[in-house]
């Protein structure tokens, strides 16, 4: 069974020998271990002290890409060089590999396909309260997503299969975290977190510029993926809600009418007409969205057994 370890980097010179030498190399179950840098566009001496601590492979972007684009290429990577596991890290030394072991265990073992190292992230001393609670937020929005019970949801320190990478379409341009366990827990991936402690803070997140940034970034991720797995869910809500708006103003007007009332009050009528209008958009987006979604997985089914072909069938 072969592994490979993927380290997306942008100017990582500093911390990336911290996070090559603490990788393991050897691991129980495994056979082959190899390490793959995604350089991303790295203005430093990144892929030169990746070159002299003898990692395997190395992919350079030309330019800044994103994360999400980064994790993508290597897992692309990854699967032409034959990989049954890929465990993915970050080039800040935030998260211990010499935990990967236990990251890759429920894979070996046949109990999951994706395993998520859980940061604990109530007990990381420098994130803020405020940055906890959203965390805390973030993860429940995402297992009501997918239907799963994760504590961390945005933990990059992750280990997948083969399977599941053959099954995962990466579509964000921000970060992957959260879109693929929407996409795993509504395509019944078995996914389990492992309990993990994170290393000392070696610099700021070059994901976003703030926690706002971050938030609406991964607001629209997990919209995204929420529209796209469950669209009733969505429109089905909108409906209802702009539904008993627009009558509202209609009750009111037959009310007014019923006790003599004759002003002039076509404005109710006119705003609960504009409600009413759209409770009606959105089923009618309710029901492209479901076609679209049916359409989706003919195409993911396509793409599943197109990466057989190209990277070999599942065993």
């Amino acid at each position: 069974m072969k592994l490979i370890v993927q380290i997306p980097c942008l100017n990582e010179e500093e911390t990336l020998p911290l996070v090559l030498s603490t990788i393991p190399r050897a691991i129980e179950g495994i056979d082959e271990i190899e390490i793959l840098v995604i350089n991303d566009g790295s203005s430093d001496r990144t892929v030169e002290v990746a070159r002299e601590h003898g990692v395997h492979h190395i992919i350079s972007h030309t330019g800044r890409m994103g994360l999400a684009r980064s994790f993508r290429d290597g897992i692309e990577f990854a699967l032409a060089h034959g990989a049954d596991i890929v465990v993915n890290t970050d080039g800040d030394n935030q998260y211990p590999q010499e935990r990967i072991g236990d990251l890759v265990e429920p894979v070996v073992a046949g109990r999951a396909d994706i395993v998520i190292g859980d940061r604990q992230t109530h007990t990381i001393a420098h994130f803020s309260p405020f940055k906890k609670a959203m965390q805390r937020f973030g993860s429940w929005v995402v297992n009501r997503a997918a239907g799963t019970e994760l504590p961390d949801a945005a933990s990059g320190f992750r280990a997948y299969s083969r399977r599941a990478l053959y099954r995962l379409n990466i579509v964000t341009k921000f970060s992957y975290c959260m879109e693929t366990i929407i996409q795993a827990g509504n395509k019944q991936l078995a996914i389990e977190s492992v309990q993990i402690d994170t290393n000392p803070k070696t610099r700021e997140s070059r994901l976003f510029s703030n926690m706002f940034e971050h938030m609406v970034k991964s607001g629209q991720a997990i919209l995204r993926s929420y529209i796209m797995f469950k669209p009733w869910t969505v429109f089905a809500v909108l409906a209802v809600v702009f539904g008993v708006l627009g009558a509202i103003p209609f009750v009111r007007y037959a009310i007014l009418v019923a006790i003599g009332d004759n002003g002039n009050h076509f404005q109710s009528l006119i705003l609960g007409t504009l409600l009413l209008i759209g409770a009606l958009l959105s089923v009618a987006l309710g029901v492209l969205s479901d076609l679209q979604k049916t359409n989706r997985i003919l195409i993911e089914e396509q793409l599943e057994r197109t990466r057989e072909m190209q990277y070999g069938p599942l065993l």
